[in-house]
């Protein structure tokens, strides 16, 4: 009994570690050039509704179980997206920042510097969304894994405006879709 115990211990963290390593190699970017044309904007309002707990209240009250369940494996997938894509963004982010560091403008390495460290926590955070979103899917009644990756989403979008501004202030950065 024990030893099947340590069996199945040892397959669920051989599980996350594979997965952590698969996502945090999928949230990587390659190419230097044209970094900032590879960014994807990600509309903020859509994201913040499927994290929103208060409507999967109102899905919950409203549809079935079995229904209540089928929508929300649907919305952690849409989530899910939402998070590889703002994962793929804070990667290159993290780049541009990166690059900026060099400059010799205190106020642009202070502005690259902010961007960067929000970028890292941001991947950090996508890369722990998203295996909890696999976890959330198989067992729809957790919590829901994301805001935390919305909240970093935003002030990412902030310093990458500030960043852009100071760097180019005739061309806008954008990270989030235009409504």
């Amino acid at each position: 009994m024990t030893l099947a115990i340590a069996l199945v211990v040892l397959a669920a963290l051989s599980l996350i570690f594979i997965l952590r390593i698969t996502v945090s190699r999928s949230l990587q970017v390659s190419g230097e050039a044209g970094l900032a044309e590879k960014i994807q904007p990600i509309d903020v309002e859509a994201f913040r509704n499927l994290v929103d707990p208060a409507e999967d209240d109102y899905l919950r009250r409203r549809l079935s179980p079995r229904q209540f369940r089928t929508v929300r494996r649907e919305r952690l997938r849409a989530i899910g997206a939402y998070v590889h894509v703002a994962g793929q963004n804070a990667a290159l982010l993290v780049r541009i920042g990166t690059s900026a560091l060099e400059s010799g403008d205190p106020q642009i390495a202070e502005a690259a510097n902010r961007l960067v460290n929000d970028a890292l926590l941001l991947r950090r955070n996508a890369t722990y969304a998203i295996l909890r979103i696999y976890v959330t899917r198989a067992l729809p009644a957790l919590d829901l894994p994301a805001s935390a990756v919305l909240n970093s989403y935003e002030r990412i979008s902030a310093s990458a405006m500030l960043l852009g501004r100071l760097q180019n202030p005739a061309v806008p950065v954008r990270i989030a879709a235009l409504h």
